[in-house]
């Protein structure tokens, strides 16, 4: 023990708050929570007889500490969750890639939108999640938008002059409120049924949705009443396949976990009006071979500062030395008693023990990924530590611009996922600036033509099959510091949080770094420094094989512009089965007839113009 952590020891308040510990370079490596404390950082400090290895080892590196007093156990707890996700301290059990996980958003105007959002903010909106299945996430807002259709546009409403309603009112996607043809009071009743669903509170819903009907029924107002009478239906299906079903209707949640080694995984089973709503998976690291309560205690504190909703009652696999702050932490924000039970038999024992075979499940499917990529996780570690990335960069998507003189300018996008391409995931830009070259502006336009679209799939799902709506953890731009501020401006243009950029010059082979002036040089052989540059040239090959392929067709479709009886229809239908003029001069009359709407003679024409081209 340092003289410095001595004399702090000895000042240590009698109160709530928080206590954060550092090594001799004054990184943080510990952050705590205490109901008193004097008496729990004093703890660490005693006889180490019988004191777990990872205490050891932790006090061992301690050189200084810093308390935080806060004024009730609840900001304590709030407290120690930001400061864990800020510093990432090395010995703390946390959740892996927390920064990833969305929420679904009802915006606090006067005509409500819901949007995808990756943080929370004390906005006055109304916050759902956070979702690790995002493709669940996606198809419960599907359905939302088909059964309460709340807008998805931007516009600041109301409007002073009402304008037509776009094609989501025609189709049934929204309720038009820009155009004037719905008030605040039926819009509030539809923005309500979806945050019902959100919520999982499908049972309560059916039965508004029911007295609802029967309202609008004796007032003979029928054709209400048959959107009311489909929207049961649907519910109804939904309600269905809710295959756990309590006796009693509580809103509760079944949480636990499953270690081996430095890994964990949590299962969170969310029970609503007493169905099973939804499920979440989290994985955890667990450094130092904790105990299985103080991983779950751990992922508890982590979980409960992002979760939009606090149940009545929370089921666990076993007992934790923190139950009675916890409870009273989780009444303070659900403000009203939260029961924390250990179910020893009954229904609410089987749910627990469904909740702790999937999350055995879950981990060994994630060992089973990572002992095939331990190399690919080696490296993705790597570069983690290496750039002192927020996150874990488990998708990496990297983009590059190839052009000659500007003309058929090209983008690409290249998707690597767990440090291996995901080529389903490539995406090709055809660069729509023309005129003289300006690399700037066309990384631009491709950033933000992928984000939007990204943007739009994540607000309606309807829009495509959502392959733009996974955000990445890092980006790559091939360039130095011009091409980064590029990236980060789109982002920023798009309020888009969470994606982390970095841009990897050619010449040198340097990292640049939002808000860090020079340039990092990784050493050559890096396992860091050998993904950027595979993903890199990845991008590169991309962009520069879709590029020769315009190119190409545009040698041809030039070639042919000057054959007798080749007209521009004529001209697509041999570019598009040929695509260059190498393999169009190599093809016999017989193949070139084979193209709808070329006829043999005039097969033997383009064969006969090509040939004297030849020479």
């Amino acid at each position: 023990m340092t003289d410095l952590v001595s004399e702090k020891l000895a000042r240590l308040p009698a109160s709530p708050g928080v206590y954060v510990m550092k090594d001799a370079q004054g990184k943080v490596i510990y952050v705590g929570k205490a109901l008193v404390l004097k008496s729990r950082v004093r703890s660490y400090f005693q006889s180490s007889r019988g004191t777990p290895w990872k205490t050891q080892s932790l006090v061992s590196e301690i050189a200084d500490l810093d308390v935080i007093q806060t004024a009730t156990e609840a900001e304590a707890f709030l407290l120690e969750d930001t400061l864990i996700k800020r510093h990432r301290p090395p010995f703390n059990i946390r959740l892996r890639d927390d920064k990833r996980y969305p929420y679904l958003k009802i915006s606090g105007e006067p005509f409500p939108r819901v949007t995808i959002v990756r943080r929370r903010h004390a906005d006055g909106a109304r916050y759902f999640g956070p979702y690790t299945n995002v493709k669940a996430m996606r198809s419960t807002l599907k359905l939302a938008q088909k059964l309460f259709p709340i807008r998805t546009c931007t516009l600041a409403l109301p409007l002073a002059k009402p304008r037509r309603p776009c094609l989501n009112y025609h189709i049934g996607r929204c309720l038009g409120p820009c155009g004037g043809l719905v008030n605040e009071e039926a819009y509030a009743e539809a923005v309500e049924g979806a945050a019902m669903l959100f919520e999982g509170r499908i049972s309560g819903l059916v039965s508004r949705l029911k007295r609802r009907m029967s309202e609008v029924a004796r007032a003979e107002r029928y054709e209400e009443a048959a959107v009311l009478r489909d929207q049961l239906r649907a519910l109804v299906r939904a309600s269905e396949r809710q295959s756990v079903a309590l006796a009693d209707e509580v809103d509760l949640d079944a949480i636990a976990v499953a270690m081996e080694g430095d890994a964990a995984c949590a299962e969170v089973f969310l029970i609503r009006a007493g169905r099973l709503s939804g499920r979440e998976t989290f994985h955890l690291r667990a450094p130092g071979n904790p105990s299985e309560e103080d991983v779950l205690a751990a992922f508890l504190s982590q979980y409960y500062a992002e979760a939009s909703t606090i149940p009545e009652e929370v089921l666990l696999s076993r007992a934790i030395a923190e139950e009675e702050g916890l409870a009273r932490w989780l009444a303070s924000l659900r403000q009203k008693k939260v029961g924390i039970k250990v179910p020893k038999r009954g229904e609410k024992r089987h749910l627990v023990k469904m909740a702790q075979e999937n999350a055995g499940y879950a981990l060994r499917g994630e060992q089973m990924a990572s002992s095939r990529g331990a190399e690919a996780a080696a490296s993705l570690a790597s570069l983690e530590e290496a750039l002192a990335l927020s996150s874990f960069p488990r998708r990496i998507e990297a983009f590059d611009i190839s052009n000659t003189q500007g003309g058929e300018a090209t983008g690409s996008m290249v998707v690597f996922v767990d440090g291996r391409p995901r080529r389903d995931a490539y995406r090709r830009f055809k660069v729509r600036i023309s005129g003289k070259p300006n690399d700037y502006a066309m990384m631009a336009e491709v950033l933000r033509r992928r984000f939007r679209r990204g943007l739009a799939e994540m607000t309606d799902p309807s829009v495509a099959r959502g392959k733009f709506s996974e955000f990445p953890d890092l980006l790559l731009v091939d360039g130095g510091k011009g091409q980064l501020s590029v990236a980060v401006s789109v982002l920023d243009e798009l309020g888009i949080e969470g994606v982390e950029a970095i841009g990897l010059a050619k010449r040198l082979e340097e990292v640049f770094r939002v808000g860090t002036p020079e340039p990092l040089s990784l050493p050559s052989r890096s396992k860091a420094l050998l993904l950027l540059r595979q993903i890199r040239d990845e991008a590169h090959r991309f962009a520069i094989t879709y590029h020769r392929r315009l190119r190409s067709q545009r040698s041809l479709a030039s070639s042919l512009d000057l054959v007798p009886g080749i007209g521009p229809k004529r001209r697509q239908a041999l570019v598009k089965a040929f695509g260059s003029l190498e393999r169009l001069a190599r093809a016999s009359s017989d193949e070139i007839a084979r193209v709808p709407g070329i006829s043999r003679d005039l097969a033997e024409t383009v064969v006969r113009y090509l040939a004297a081209t030849a020479h």
